[in-house]
């Protein structure tokens, strides 16, 4: 029997294993560092998330690609346009998040992550053709059965789980179309939202609303953390998509959703309703019954 040349080395998967769990980790754990500033106005942290990423981003290209580091970089200008697209969709999603971080929603956010894959399913169906499993449809109808049910028991459409689910699924499939590596993408994206991220802070100055260096050696470092918290997870995951089977990478991304879940109610008390433990059960349920399909018909593929 010849063994399957596309499985990486023992030695290669666990450091795959190991950069998965820390970029999800990190992820889920998010809530912690934006709770540590939510004396910050949240657009003040976005601007800092862009501008810190830029100088790790570009070093961490540097130390990788060497002189090749600029000529990754050049990009025709209808790309350069769509990754100002996609830039604005990420910089919403991180607004939202740390908004309801900040406002005491980490729960909704747990919920928005957990719908996310689904959503991705049903954006791959209708933007790139892709087919739908009985199995994916099924897993569909029920989430969104669950988050429909969630807005009746609320009494309005769950907008902060929707809109973190729908934003990200709309940024990562933009991203896969455009087919540019994901921290070059990335750098791309925060270049092209440094000016209006300056521009911000420079008013906030003005306006004496502005928090970094007015708010202490503490809370200047802080801030400045937001580029680590934004690009390391990204590298890790970069490391793990490399050494691992896209399937086994996918049943990595629970994790994160799973700890803002445990931060929500067991940490920051946040009220879990019938409401909730309906569409967080028909969420789970679904992508449980999604996994499975996907790690079957992944073992269908790989060789004896």
């Amino acid at each position: 029997m010849k063994p399957n040349a596309d499985r990486p080395p023992h030695s290669a998967e666990r450091i795959g294993v190991t950069a998965a769990l820390a970029a999800y980790i990190l992820w889920g754990l998010a809530p912690i560092y934006f709770k540590l500033i939510q004396s910050v106005a949240p657009l003040e942290v976005i601007a800092h998330r862009i501008l810190w990423s830029i100088p790790l981003l570009a070093g961490i290209l540097w130390l990788r690609d060497g002189s090749a580091f600029l000529q990754r970089m050049r990009l025709p200008g209808r790309s350069i346009l769509v990754l100002l697209a996609s830039g604005t969709l990420v910089a919403i999603n991180w607004l939202i998040f740390v908004w309801a971080v900040m406002n005491n929603q980490v729960l909704a956010t747990s919920l928005g992550y957990f719908i996310g894959p689904l959503v991705n399913f049903m954006l791959g169906f209708l933007f790139l053709k892709e087919r739908l499993t009985l199995i994916q449809t099924t897993g569909v109808v029920i989430a969104a059965s669950g988050t429909v049910y969630l807005g009746w028991f609320l009494g309005t459409p769950p907008w902060i789980s929707l809109s973190l689910a729908f934003s990200f699924g709309a940024y990562g499939l933009i991203r896969k179309m455009l087919g540019v590596g994901p921290m070059v993408g990335l750098l791309w994206e925060t270049l092209l939202l440094a000016l209006p991220a300056v521009t911000f802070i420079a008013w906030s100055g003005q306006q004496g609303t502005l928090h970094f260096v007015s708010g202490g050696l503490k809370l200047d470092l802080l801030l400045i953390l937001a580029g680590p918290v934004t690009v390391l997870p990204l590298v890790w995951f970069n490391v793990a998509a490399r050494a691992l089977r896209l399937s086994t990478v996918g049943f990595f991304q629970y994790i994160a959703p799973s700890l803002t879940f445990l931060l929500s109610v067991f940490i920051y008390g946040e009220t879990f309703t019938r409401g909730h433990a309906v569409a967080f059960s028909c969420i789970w349920f679904a992508l449980f019954m999604v996994s499975v399909e996907t790690l079957a018909r992944s073992r269908r593929r790989t060789p004896g």
